[in-house]
């Protein structure tokens, strides 16, 4: 008989990823396999999925779930509504071979396009939240680390590659390791004029850029629950940048707010059936994580990275540390112990903060 993975106690007190990761096991881990995931919401964009097109038209395969999926083009055409009327002819060849295979891939699929004319395409990590894909309980994967950012509505979201890419299309199931919990309580509420990348940034400062590395981050506390949704957004976005498999927010009436009334979001009675789901979809009190951190936000500063990574950072009211590498130091053209404040931007900021 298997041991239960650490957390796995299905009996017990629950954190959010515990919730959610039990929902969606179809085929527990062993020690020899990971653990088989279902996948809720598959977000395709043209540069990771051609491959995995291809390899399912070599094995012949078709996909599984076209209605779990939906694709926009993201990195290839500029986000600015001015260019919802693009032609092909006007982008550069890699740009307009992408987009085309996309067409053609999602035609042949029978999967949901916003492409390259439609006015709701968009930054993959945006459209879905934008258009009521992204929902609370779900598991979300895409071909790009920053899926995480879906994580801010109570989802568990993963980046995944371009073999991952494949698999989730021919299976609608993802395979995965069960990754460790650290739960990140901001305490306090931000100063006027601080974001929550400032406050994402002074964590990554603490733990590392490798702080989180093999984590889901839940956060939590007074300060993510006084956030907007896209500040939220952007907690879960950076959380992939320490290192962290995804990143969670529980869901609240900010987050069903935001929902509301999304193109593809339920409506009526299947509405109101879902937010009585939703409101269950959070940490018991005495939920057991694997780590816990805890940062007084309340007094904090602009930050700002003044090396080659978002672990080298500092209060803009600061001074670069003296510890601070030369390599760093000779690329960003700062030198050790010189005050962040000194620069002329740097100098507006404080002023304006």
């Amino acid at each position: 008989m298997t041991a239960m993975p650490e957390n796995q106690d299905t009996d017990g007190p629950k954190s959010l990823f515990d919730r959610l990761w039990e929902r969606h096991l179809v085929v527990p881990e062993t020690p020899e396999t990971p653990a088989v995931l279902y996948i809720d919401l598959h977000l395709v964009h043209e540069v990771t999925s051609p491959q995995a097109f291809d390899l399912l038209r070599e094995r012949g395969l078709a996909v599984r779930r076209p209605d779990r999926c939906l694709a926009t083009v993201d990195h290839s055409v500029p986000t600015a509504p001015s260019s919802w009327r693009m032609r092909l002819a006007d982008m550069d060849v890699a740009a307009r071979n992408q987009i085309r295979k996309l067409d053609v891939n999602c035609g042949r699929a029978g999967i949901r396009l916003l492409g390259v004319n439609s006015s709701r395409r968009g930054i993959v990590h945006v459209i879905g939240p934008e258009q009521g894909a992204t929902l609370p309980g779900m598991t979300v994967v895409c071909g790009d680390s920053h899926t995480t950012t879906h994580g801010a509505f109570g989802a568990l979201a993963f980046g995944i590659g371009t073999t991952e890419v494949a698999h989730v299309l021919a299976t609608q199931c993802l395979l995965q390791r069960r990754p460790r919990t650290l739960a990140v309580e901001l305490v306090g509420r931000l100063p006027e004029g601080v974001t929550s990348k400032d406050a994402v940034l002074a964590l990554i400062g603490r733990i590392g850029v490798g702080g989180g590395t093999g984590h889901v981050i839940e956060f939590r506390g007074e300060a993510v629950q006084a956030m907007s949704m896209d500040a939220r957004m952007t907690l879960c976005n950076m959380a992939i940048e320490a290192g962290a498999r995804s990143g969670m927010v529980a869901p609240d009436d900010v987050t069903f707010e935001y929902l509301s009334g999304r193109p593809l979001a339920p409506k009526g009675e299947a509405w109101e059936k879902s937010v009585r789901d939703w409101r269950a979809l959070r940490s018991d009190p005495d939920a057991r994580f694997d780590a816990e951190i805890s940062i007084d936000v309340s007094e904090l500063a602009p930050q700002v990275t003044w090396g080659t990574d978002p672990g080298m950072v500092a209060p803009v009211t600061g001074r670069v540390p003296e510890s601070a590498g030369s390599r760093a130091l000779q690329y960003m053209g700062f030198s050790a112990g010189e005050p962040l404040a000194g620069r002329p931007l740097l100098t507006a900021m404080v002023a304006w903060s």
